[in-house]
């Protein structure tokens, strides 16, 4: 007997929409007080300064006011758990247009509320079933969408990282539905039924090559929290820091994540 297909996530686009927004407003109202010397202080991405992470969380935005904006392609021709692995090939692109924005903009918060306002606009105008040419080949509206959860939620936390003292929370849906993306993009690059990866309370996924586990405690289990699975996933933290930590939970011959992260960098 053949094996089972797995089933593909669905996302409801409404829910979405408003954790992308819920996200992205928490950002605004901790950046918007942000002195000269604040938005000059280095993150710990390279030689970003906190107006460039600034400037690209905005970009997270407009990306989808632009793309709508490109002829839509004729048919579907990517997958959403494919969109981390893609991202690292146009991330030099994408931080020098940062840079040059920041460079290019003395109020940061004028940013902020124009690619709002281009997000909204683009998704009252558009269908969540309209294509869009991405990275990764020819997305909807709707999944594209979900990409943005990704990278508000990820730069939330570079932002705390930078400012320990802005505390921004992570909405859950955005939290949530980061968390989903990025497990689901493990179980494709690693597909199989041996290893079991559990991210409470948002998404748990068999993956790695190996004997299949039909009942009972799986032989090789992985748990962790969904901050610090982001942050393994996008390289902001090693595999051998987290277990060190006791961050992460292993147990098991093929519970060995280390060889197959970050997803995404």
């Amino acid at each position: 007997m053949p094996p089972a297909k797995k089933r593909t996530r669905t996302y409801d686009p409404a829910k979405t929409r408003a954790a992308v927004l819920a996200q992205y407003a928490l950002v605004r109202r901790a950046v918007g007080g942000l002195s000269p010397e604040q938005l000059a202080l280095p993150t710990r991405l390279g030689d970003w300064r906190v107006r460039d992470l600034v400037a690209h969380i905005g970009m997270a935005l407009s990306a989808v006011g632009l793309l709508c904006d490109r002829p839509e392609p004729a048919r579907r021709g990517g997958a959403l758990p494919d969109w981390p692995s893609a991202v690292a090939v146009d991330a030099p692109a994408i931080a020098a247009r940062a840079r040059e924005l920041a460079e290019d903009t003395p109020d940061p918060g004028a940013q902020l509320d124009e690619a709002e306002r281009r997000f909204t606009a683009a998704l009252a105008e558009h269908p969540g079933s309209r294509l869009l040419d991405t990275g990764v080949g020819a997305l909807p509206l709707a999944d594209y969408v979900v990409t943005r959860t990704v990278e508000l939620v990820v730069h939330t936390d570079d932002l705390n990282a930078a400012l320990p003292a802005l505390e921004i929370p992570y909405d859950r849906g955005a939290l949530g539905a980061a968390t989903r993306l990025l497990a689901d993009t493990l179980a494709v690059r690693a597909p199989g039924a041996s290893t079991e990866v559990r991210i409470p309370p948002y998404a748990v996924v068999q993956c790695v090559e190996g004997p299949r586990h039909t009942r009972g405690t799986p032989p090789n289990v992985v748990e962790t929290d969904p901050l610090t699975w982001i942050r393994l996933a996008t390289g902001r933290t090693d595999w051998d820091t987290a277990l060190a930590d006791a961050r992460v939970a292993a147990s098991g011959e093929r519970a060995d994540l280390s060889g197959l992260l970050p997803l995404m960098s």
